[in-house]
């Protein structure tokens, strides 16, 4: 069974149901917004890296983009084919970041969700360059959830910090900072467009979004007190028999020069 000190492509191997479930999805205003900022097209080629179960790929697939999926863990890459069984214009391929075993300059975009912080930076960066057409871009999406904008974030946020594993060492925000991705684009610039989204959960919701992360035990001593901590969390700030989390979704995007 994946543990903490898993190698990051198999740490969501018993993890794929909740995250099929319970992860937040990707707004069509992600497109929207590279339509805008990078000049998206549905004739574009999309190669999604760390595709997983498919949930970024969808809103390409959707605007009418072929998207290859890459993605190195068997699970989640058979949740993913299952989950786009029916877009006809999605092929997922076994790959890794840092060796897709794409063609190169076989990609308009190269994009990623939720998934950059797992990759090793430099080599990753000269594999997206070589992937990418000329004028291609790179966009690195997360659902930044905010821990502070709410009573029941904070406290969601200290419980995390008692009960997970290694969360604070392996947070995508603690690792794929602002300077730690303005490096990975240079000499080029990198943007970024911010936008909110949020996602309400009943308890069953709430239970399988924390088990979705693969920080969160899910045996063992630690995990039985975990989830028997979680209900008096979810019944002190549930209104209505649910609770919200509020996230920030940050796209960096940019062009990679090779």
């Amino acid at each position: 069974m994946p543990a903490a000190n898993s190698a990051p492509t198999e740490r969501f191997s018993d993890r794929v149901d909740d995250y099929v479930k319970y992860r937040p999805h990707y707004s069509p205003e992600v497109v929207n917004a590279l339509r805008v900022a990078c000049d998206l097209r549905p004739e574009h080629t999309v190669v999604d890296v760390g595709c997983g179960t498919g949930l970024l790929a969808k809103i390409f697939l959707e605007n009418g983009n072929r998207v290859i999926g890459v993605e190195p863990n068997a699970n989640m890459r058979r949740a993913g084919e299952q989950y786009l069984s029916s877009c006809k214009d999605f092929t997922m391929i076994d790959g890794r970041a840092e060796q897709t075993t794409l063609l190169g300059q076989s990609a308009d975009f190269v994009v990623a969700g939720q998934a950059f912080h797992w990759f090793q930076p430099q080599p990753t960066r000269r594999e997206f360059a070589r992937l990418l057409k000329p004028d291609g871009w790179v966009a690195l999406i997360w659902h930044d959830r905010d821990v502070e904008a709410t009573p029941f974030l904070r406290a969601y946020e200290a419980f995390l910090k008692e009960y997970s594993t290694d969360y604070s060492s392996v947070a995508h925000n603690k690792v794929a900072n602002y300077s730690a991705l303005e490096q990975f684009f240079r000499p080029d610039a990198m943007h970024l467009v911010v936008q909110e989204t949020s996602q309400e959960l009943d308890y069953e919701g709430l239970r399988g979004r924390l088990l979705s992360s693969s920080y969160a035990p899910r045996q063992g001593p630690r995990a039985d007190a975990m989830l028997r901590a979680l209900p008096e969390l979810f019944e002190k700030h549930a209104a209505a028999g649910r609770v919200a989390l509020e996230y920030h979704t940050r796209i960096y995007y940019g062009h990679l020069r090779p």
